[in-house]
């Protein structure tokens, strides 16, 4: 007997293979040397740079996981950690230019993952989605 998924799990489910594709389109690139756990840390920098413990509470990771991993990408020449200018004794997490070349081709293929979903969809499902996953992100994301 099967049951019906729970709503969280199927959008896992949808996240995880977009999630998948762009990473497997930005290794193809060129950019081989950046791992899923690095790759899903990179997604919470903020453009300004962002501290590591909201890199590691965005993540769902330890504070020293996310150090470990911040110090890898630090190596490879992805992230680069400056001084926080709204506190001195604090440091932000910063994409590279290295980083940064990555962003278009990741851009690219989630649109392209939009468009497929909205060919499957329709229109006024894909609609009706985007709009009930940015209503839910009122209540689910700290960050947003």
């Amino acid at each position: 007997m099967s049951r019906e998924l729970p709503t969280s799990l199927l959008m896992f489910i949808a996240s995880r293979a977009a999630a998948g594709r762009i990473f497997t389109v930005v290794r193809e690139a060129g950019f081989d040397d950046v791992t899923m756990a690095q790759s899903r840390l990179m997604m919470g920098i903020d453009a300004d740079g962002t501290r590591l413990s909201v890199l590691a509470e965005r993540a769902q990771i330890a504070k020293q996981t996310a150090t470990a991993l911040i110090d890898r990408l630090e190596r490879a020449g992805y992230v680069e950690r400056v001084p926080d200018p709204t506190d001195g004794r604090a440091r932000l997490v910063r994409m590279t230019a290295r980083a940064e070349a990555a962003l278009p081709i990741a851009r690219d293929e989630e649109e392209r993952i939009e468009a497929e979903w909205r060919a499957h969809l329709g229109p006024d499902l894909m609609d009706q989605l985007r709009t009930a996953l940015t209503s839910l992100r009122e209540i689910t994301d700290p960050h947003g």
